[in-house]
């Protein structure tokens, strides 16, 4: 497991969207970063589990959360640029962003996956995501220090056999995330980075591998020291980096 220490209060202050907040790692680090401070705003397509996430934040008298019913998969450009402005109206920066949600597609042999699920599959995991970076970009250089932290994957790093459209996806979350920190390099108080979280007992896991008994996993709460460490001020000056939470 990732080795850090987050003080109490390493994001005091700090405003930090979450994609995919209403469950699994999501919902972890946004409960996390409320813990240490920081007010979230937990962005998913399903109201009802952010609304659970919302009212366990409320009910540790961390800082009140902002819930954004928000679809990756239909959303418009215009949405995008809404959102933006709703968050630069209330707030007046964006301090972190951690792109989390995501998801799996078929596991097949790519001779039998189809168009629809590949395209599926790339717009929510690599379109969405990079209209959401794009976007809120000029968000996050309006901070003294902020970072976007990027969902990898193991199968992202090195290819791997019926991962199909997932597999490449994560790839291109690398390389969306290393062609930004070295656009970022020098130029602005903004950092990426992404994490491979590694098996993790997740709803998306047991997907994957439905004849795995999920407590040999570890739960979402047990890989956040990397994920805190990433988005407060001790990574400054962290770069273009792939980390791994296990």
């Amino acid at each position: 497991m990732f080795d850090y220490c987050a003080p109490p209060d390493l994001l005091k202050d700090r405003v930090i969207l979450v994609t995919g907040a209403g469950r699994g790692i999501g919902a972890a680090a946004a409960k996390a970063y409320a813990a240490h401070g920081a007010t979230v705003l937990l962005l998913g397509k399903t109201e009802a589990n952010l609304a659970q996430v919302y009212d366990e934040i409320e009910a540790a008298g961390q800082p009140q959360p902002v819930v954004i019913p928000f679809n990756l998969e239909t959303a418009l450009p215009h949405q995008y640029d809404e959102l933006a402005a709703m968050i630069e109206k209330a707030f007046g920066r964006l301090d972190g962003l951690l792109h989390n949600a995501s998801i799996i597609g078929p596991r097949t042999p790519i001779e039998q996956l189809s168009g629809e699920n590949f395209m599926r599959v790339m717009h929510v995991n690599v379109n969405a995501m990079f209209m959401l970076t794009s976007t809120l970009l000029p968000l996050l250089k309006l901070s003294q220090d902020a970072s976007v932290v990027f969902t990898s994957s193991s199968v992202g790093r090195k290819g791997r056999a019926y991962w199909g459209a997932y597999g490449v996806s994560k790839f291109a979350t690398e390389g969306l995330m290393q062609t930004l920190a070295d656009e970022l390099e020098d130029v602005a108080a903004v950092r990426a980075n992404s994490i491979n979280p590694g098996g993790t007992r997740t709803s998306m896991r047991a997907q994957a591998y439905p004849g795995e008994n999920p407590m040999e996993r570890p739960a979402p709460e047990e890989i956040m020291p990397v994920y805190l460490y990433l988005m407060g001020p001790d990574s400054t000056g962290i770069n273009g980096q792939a980390f791994d939470a296990q």
